[in-house]
């Protein structure tokens, strides 16, 4: 008999989006016709609490313990309490994008209670202008929603955040005493919440195993409370937990007591797990055929991996599955104005992945050794293509997130392509290297595809320290990668590292510097400023003296081995630069204060950087330095061109070719012969199904069959240029 199977995502992750996890392993159980359930627990939730009947309960609450010592915040939200009841659903319809039109009511100023957080509006309405009214508006009904959260978390429930829930709990939880304190005692009221939806969910699907993905520190201590109900009421239902916390964290667990809670916790890539897992319990296999799965046995924590049973090619894992999740309940919040994090927190998006791992798998900061980045595994164009189209049947949403590592620009070349030739209108943005296989031509492709953003790691903006990181880049490549995508109408996002070993104050500001002139050039559009944080699995972990670093904890522990701390006897007091480092980006991200010394930054002395002012114009003023290989290929992203013949007056035969774009039109004249040719080849050129792709040297073997000679005089030629404006691109 077939195992009922309830996925779960417990509180909380992303308000906008559900958390891939689940859909991945409901389309690969689907391909093996396993009856598979699926919930995120988090929005579940969040919707029951931001109701009116919710808000009720917990001002009840709040009123029934009598609290003396609110602060003045929350005593202030507690006397709106009216104010909060009758405008909740109004502001959750709003965020399902429901009900646009009361966005005037919502930015008027007298409609939404307004509490601590909407003390700083005024230094946004810089921002709000260029934002318009709905998203005006959205961002004060997240302000709303904030207040509330305040509220919650200092009377009810200190564990409480939208994104994150107990994360303190989770996090570099070496020893398992503090979770299993907490859980031993009594439910808060969010816990409370969770546990009537959780009952809910077992009455409606009567499932016999439990799958709770756990992603992040944030999910650890709700996915405990999800398997604490379930063992506590539901005996005979098994409990697995996987997901990204257990891949990086408990990889050496040896703690019994988290079996209280589990059955089995999986590690890495959850398909063959969870697959041998069903076979065992359906009674098909026995304990031993487990596959990268802890569980106890006789009182003891044991790790079984059957090394005969190979991974599911990531081919054949199935196209991820959203059905069963509600996805026209989620809150499209603007939290922040940055605009990569936006495009987190906004808007519905569908989560793919073109490539299993990363492909250049070298960083030393980075877990190389784990398998969700070490095992490289790319799927055909063709293949991902079949599954957006799933994905839009299914949710009927077209906007895409790449969840990649790092998508191979290969792939991604081929990718756009296959979106071209099936004509598939699609918004997609993903994560990527800033490698210079990133030219102006293939930026150009990507866009026309439907790109409209890309983050990447510029990490340190300092040459020595990308190339100790093993990044394979450097800084002027950066900016030469990120020119083209920007030039091309695709936003780049930067992730920025301060505090990396060794890193003195100079190279500090001198990143600081790079990261300024990138900003007053336009180069990149966001960004965010993160202190290295140092891991067990990555190269710097595993050997700390290599990098100048010295390991100083934290002792070694039966629950979770991730985060380390050290000390940096050879750079600088890296902490102190957060608050400067970070409130120069913001004012750079908002085209401001390009002209400030960067000491005004800084409340202590700081040198003055060596970086000289024009480093980043000379750097993209350099042109694309690849080649163009025999095997480039030619696509055009423009619309086919019209062939007029025209006559002039020496009656030599001459031909008009007119090309009508959507933004722009074009008119080339040439001889007739040439004219017949540019317009067969443009066709060729162009993505269409049973076409096969024109390669450069296909199309100089043409041109020389055509007699025109060698093909280096079209290249090198003004038609060339007007061509490639009309377009045409080399990829």
């Amino acid at each position: 008999m077939s195992t009922r199977i309830l996925i779960l995502t417990p509180p909380f992750t992303q308000l906008n989006t559900p958390y891939p996890a689940t859909a991945y392993i409901k389309g690969f159980l689907n391909t093996l016709g396993k009856d598979a359930f699926q919930a995120d627990l988090g929005l579940n939730v969040i919707l029951k609490i931001f109701s009116k009947k919710g808000l009720n309960d917990l001002f009840e609450n709040i009123e029934n313990q009598r609290y003396k010592n609110l602060s003045l915040n929350s005593k202030r939200i507690l006397k709106l309490k009216d104010d909060y009841l009758s405008t909740i659903t109004a502001v959750i319809d709003f965020l399902q994008f429901k009900n646009p039109t009361i966005a005037y009511n919502i930015c008027d100023g007298d409609f939404l209670p307004q509490a601590s957080r909407f003390d700083h509006i005024e230094e946004l309405e810089w921002a709000f202008g260029s934002m318009g009214i709905q998203d005006k508006a959205r961002h004060f009904a997240t302000l709303y929603l904030e207040d509330l959260g305040d509220l919650i978390q200092e009377a009810l429930d200190p564990h409480f955040g939208f994104s994150r829930y107990a994360e303190r709990l989770g996090r570099s939880a070496v020893h398992f005493d503090p979770l299993e304190q907490e859980l031993q005692g009594k439910l808060s009221f969010v816990d409370q919440v969770l546990i009537e939806e959780l009952k809910e969910l077992m009455e409606s699907h009567q499932p016999e195993l439990i799958c709770i993905s756990v992603p992040f520190p944030g999910n650890l201590y709700g996915a405990l409370r999800i398997g604490q109900y379930i063992k506590n009421n539901y005996p005979s239902v098994k409990v697995a937990m996987g997901g990204g916390y257990p891949n990086t964290e408990l990889r050496s667990l040896q703690e019994p007591r988290v079996f209280k809670y589990v059955d089995y916790i999986t590690l890495d890539d959850g398909e063959r797990p969870l697959m041998n897992l069903i076979s065992y319990l359906e009674g098909q296999s026995d304990l031993t055929s487990l596959k990268r799965t802890f569980a106890l046995v006789d009182g003891e924590v044991r790790y079984l991996n059957n090394p005969k049973e190979r991974d599911i090619p990531f081919s054949q894992t199935g196209t991820p599955d959203y059905r069963g999740l509600q996805l026209d309940k989620y809150l499209s919040v603007i939290e922040v104005v940055n605009p990569m994090h936006r495009l987190w927190s906004d808007g519905r998006w569908n989560k793919l992945t073109m490539a299993h791992g990363c492909y250049w798998k070298k960083c030393s900061f980075c877990d190389i050794t784990l398998d969700y980045i070490k095992n490289y595994e790319p799927v055909s164009a063709a293949l991902i293509c079949d599954r957006i189209e799933e994905l839009i049947a299914q949710t009927g949403q077209t906007g895409f997130h790449f969840v990649d590592e790092a998508a191979p620009p290969a792939l991604m070349r081929e990718l756009a392509i296959e979106l071209l030739r099936r004509k598939l209108s699609i918004t997609w943005w993903t994560n990527i290297r800033f490698e210079e296989r990133f030219t102006y031509d293939l930026c150009r492709l990507l866009k026309a595809s439907g790109c409209i953003a890309v983050s990447g790691g510029l990490e340190v903006a300092s040459d020595r320290l990308l190339d100790m990181m093993q990044k394979g880049v450097n800084v002027a490549q950066v900016a030469r990668v990120a020119r083209n995508f920007t030039e091309s109408g695709i936003m780049v996002h930067a992730y920025l590292m301060y505090g990396f070993p060794t890193q003195t104050a100079q190279e500090t500001i001198d990143s600081l510097e790079m990261v300024r002139q990138l900003f007053e050039n336009n180069v990149i559009q966001s960004g965010f400023w993160h202190l290295f944080a140092m891991t067990a699995h990555a190269p710097i972990g595993l050997q700390p003296e290599k990098f100048g670093v010295v390991k100083v904890g934290p002792e070694k522990g039966l629950f979770a081995d991730n985060d380390l701390s050290h000390e940096d006897p050879q750079g600088a007091d890296h902490e102190l630069f957060s608050k400067g480092l970070k409130k120069a980006l913001f004012n750079y991200m908002h085209g401001m204060c390009f002209d400030f010394p960067l000491q005004e930054w800084f409340d202590f002395r700081v040198p003055r950087t060596s970086v000289k002012s024009n480093f980043i114009i000379k750097a993209i003023s350099e042109p694309d330095t690849l080649e163009t290989k025999p095997n480039s290929k030619l696509v055009w992203i423009g619309n086919l061109p019209e062939l007029k013949m025209e006559e002039s007056n020496n009656r030599s035969n001459r031909v008009k070719l007119l090309f009508e774009n959507k933004n722009s039109s074009f008119e080339l004249e040439v001889d007739l012969a040439k004219g017949e040719w540019l317009a067969e080849n443009i066709r060729a050129m162009k993505p269409m199904q049973g076409q096969k792709d024109l390669t450069y040297a296909l199309l100089e073997k043409s041109y020389q069959e055509a007699g025109f000679g060698d093909i280096k005089t079209l290249v090198y030629s003004q038609l060339w240029i007007d061509l490639m404006d009309a377009g045409m691109t080399r990829v």
